[in-house]
């Protein structure tokens, strides 16, 4: 008789295991806490670990990443890094942009447990004779839970430009031989082999300032390395564009150049940049200067330019070396005072420096907007 419970209680204990398993396979051992599978799901899932291997620039190959959600109001603003985007919607218009062979995996997701667009788009796929077919169910909001840094689209950044949104938008590629002969407008150079040397200067004081990183497009991985490392740093609103320059110059044509900055147009007074000439070259070329802000760390943690390194104007002079000389320097403060002074130090310290002021009244806000009124 115990025998027979015995025999009765495995059999139980087998049908228990057996069912779920014959109805859902879960790769890469996800967490079954987590991977609650609902009607309708797709039978193959995989977890955040499994994506993530795949999840690289440069991208792989034999994988393909699909983003199930809407464009403009999903996909644009924050997807997982190499992805592509198919919204299920869209999904027979657009059935020509998968891959050929039909062997490839394919790793669905879209907004998570609540989600059904990635599972609607993977059994399509299915369909369509595709045999290696993945859904990541928890999706682009457990991806960004867990850590990992999100990815945007090149049409987004053009928007953030148009819109002049507070940002910074980053170029990790060697500046010479890739950046100086053509970027996005607005960027600034920050090449990833330099990162740990130039970070300091080039990158905002503010912490929650939003940074932009990009590079070659995806078979460029300098971007994700320069993105990861400014993380550490302790930036907390940190994205990658992994399209980068050459979809940008395939959408909207081919950016400026070093050879193309904007000249300095001297004011009045000696050793002063017009307001409108320093606009036009904040705009088209920032990285074409260094803008250092002389007012007192408290000041500038109220706002300042974009890109600009804080030297207090008391200690220009013992920090003198450290200004580098290879490109102009535009000293800023709130009036012209201060900045003006940080001129005439400099000349007077280092003669080969060149650099300018603005005689200006200049307010800034925390959000990077500012206003500039020029004196008479």
């Amino acid at each position: 008789m115990k025998s027979v419970r015995l025999i009765a209680a495995a059999s139980l204990v087998a049908a228990l295991f057996a069912a779920p398993l014959a109805q859902f396979s879960v790769a890469q051992a996800a967490d079954a806490a987590t991977v609650q599978p609902k009607e309708g799901w797709y039978t193959k899932l995989v977890d955040n670990a499994f994506v993530a291997r795949y999840a690289v620039l440069p991208k792989p190959d034999s994988v393909q990443i699909i983003d199930s959600r809407p464009t403009g109001r999903k996909f644009d603003p924050g997807h997982i890094p190499s992805a592509m985007n198919i919204p299920d919607t869209q999904f027979e218009k657009m059935v020509d942009q998968l891959p050929a062979d039909k062997n490839t995996l394919l790793i669905f997701y879209c907004e998570g447990h609540e989600c059904m667009l990635s599972h609607n788009s993977a059994y399509k796929a299915e369909k369509l004779g595709y045999t290696n077919i993945r859904v990541y169910a928890e999706g682009y909001p457990e991806w960004i839970q867990k850590g990992h840094i999100g990815a945007v689209s090149v049409p987004y950044i053009k928007k953030l430009l148009d819109e002049k949104a507070p940002m910074v938008l980053i170029d990790s590629r060697p500046k010479e031989r890739k950046f100086d002969k053509g970027h996005i407008p607005g960027a600034i150079s920050l090449p990833d082999s330099q990162f740990e040397k130039l970070a300091a200067e080039r990158l905002p004081a503010d912490k929650a300032t939003p940074l932009y990183f990009y590079c070659e497009g995806l078979s460029c991985k300098l971007s994700s390395d320069s993105a990861e490392k400014a993380v550490k740093l302790g930036y907390t609103k940190v994205k990658v564009v992994p399209e980068g320059y050459p979809l940008w110059a395939k959408l909207y044509g081919p950016g400026p150049t070093a050879e193309g900055a904007p000249a300095i147009q001297q004011g009045k007074e000696s050793g002063t940049i017009t307001v409108a000439s320093f606009e036009k070259i904040f705009k088209e070329a920032p990285d074409s200067i260094y803008i250092i802000d002389v007012r007192d760390p408290k000041e500038v943690e109220t706002g300042t330019f974009k890109g600009a390194r804080n030297i207090p104007i008391n200690s220009v002079e013992k920090r003198i070396d450290e200004l580098p000389t290879d490109k102009p320097i535009v000293f800023v403060c709130g009036a012209g005072g201060r900045s003006g002074e940080a001129v005439d130090m400099a000349k007077l310290l280092k003669p080969a420096l060149k650099t300018y002021f603005m005689d200006a009244d200049i307010k800034w806000t925390k959000d990077g907007n500012y206003t500039i009124v020029e004196k008479k």
